[in-house]
């Protein structure tokens, strides 16, 4: 994906776990969407990041949808998935993606990765690994911010 392209909707996920989200459910709200993997070390260490931000921005509105995207056989296993979600606190929306539908659509390729969407549904900053977390939250102030003004 491009800076500015459109939020792909979110068809042929495998399963939901807290709750199914559609674009049209988060029209009018920043959406930062957050792709991960049970087999990603640096995933679970990003994590609490991830809820902090998830918290700390309710009240202006952003919304977070989290994507797990299975790297092998095994990641594939909903039962463990289902349990960290649960282990992490991971409260919001995430999607389960065993057929790579999600990871298609949005062209990513890795793990962790962050696509935050500004009310309009444009991609504003993506962001992949561990390093420039501190940039994302920058970029999630700005975009937030940004829309307090309107």
């Amino acid at each position: 994906m491009k800076l500015r392209d459109d939020m792909p909707e979110f068809t042929g996920v495998t399963e939901w776990v807290n709750g199914e989200v559609t674009k049209e459910e988060l029209a009018g709200t920043p959406a930062l969407v957050h792709y991960w993997s049970i087999s990603c070390h640096t995933c679970k260490e990003t994590l609490p990041q991830l809820n902090e931000w998830r918290d700390r921005y309710k009240e202006q509105g952003l919304r977070v949808v989290s994507i797990h995207m299975p790297r092998s056989e095994k990641d594939t296993e909903i039962g463990p998935i289902k349990e960290a979600i649960k282990q992490y606190g991971l409260i919001h929306p995430v999607a389960i993606d065993n057929g790579h539908k999600l990871v298609d659509a949005y062209e990513n390729q890795y793990v962790p990765a962050y696509y935050l969407f500004d009310t309009e549904q444009k991609l504003r900053h993506y962001q992949a690994g561990e390093k420039g977390l501190k940039m994302l939250e920058k970029r999630l102030d700005r975009v937030i911010g940004s829309e307090e003004e309107k």
